[in-house]
């Protein structure tokens, strides 16, 4: 959002955003959010799906304290009035995945994450967290309609005509189309 205030990008996907008021939002989808963890060293119980309260004392990885994923996870176990075990605090999604899968904890992110590994199936076990109000929300977000170029509008629909394309598909697991990106 910095970079985007600060004119250094046309565009952007946000997640769980307030807008600028000179900015173009676009809501694109809401994403589910699952345990995951190492199928060679898993840190919880298996199930289909868990409630938040399932994970007092499972070990997770999570992103630091500015990340918009990690206000979402530490507001849902507010509201749930307990603390959870944080293993480890890492920004980096790729580095992050490396440890659950190391099996050094558990976490708490959308299917997505798994998007770099061929193997995910065989490496990782997911399991659906069952609060409905914790998701996350992406929203695609651009300077005003009179500041992009031709080609930054275009860019626009592709990436929203892509993500829409991607969750009808069934390719984008755990995600549902958000009213206005339909």
């Amino acid at each position: 959002s910095n970079m985007l205030n600060a004119r250094q990008l046309d565009l952007a996907v946000l997640f769980d955003t307030h807008p600028a008021r000179r900015w173009s939002v676009t809501g694109l989808l809401e994403e589910k959010l699952y345990l995951i963890q190492s199928r060679r060293a898993p840190v919880a119980e298996r199930n289909a799906r868990v409630r938040l309260p399932d994970l007092k004392g499972v070990p997770l990885i999570v992103p630091s304290g500015p990340h918009g994923l990690r206000s979402t996870i530490d507001a849902a176990f507010a509201r749930g009035r307990f603390k959870p075990v944080i293993a480890a605090e890492i920004d980096g999604l790729a580095m992050l995945m490396d440890a659950v899968d190391a099996g050094l904890g558990a976490t708490l992110q959308p299917w997505a994450a798994l998007g770099r590994f061929a193997d995910a199936e065989e490496r990782f076990r997911l399991c659906e967290l069952a609060e409905p109000q914790v998701r996350r929300l992406n929203s695609l977000c651009s300077l005003s309609d009179d500041e992009l170029s031709p080609a930054a509008l275009a860019a626009r629909v592709v990436l929203a005509a892509c993500a829409r394309d991607l969750v009808q598909a069934g390719r984008w697991g755990g995600a549902r189309l958000t009213h206005r990106a339909s």
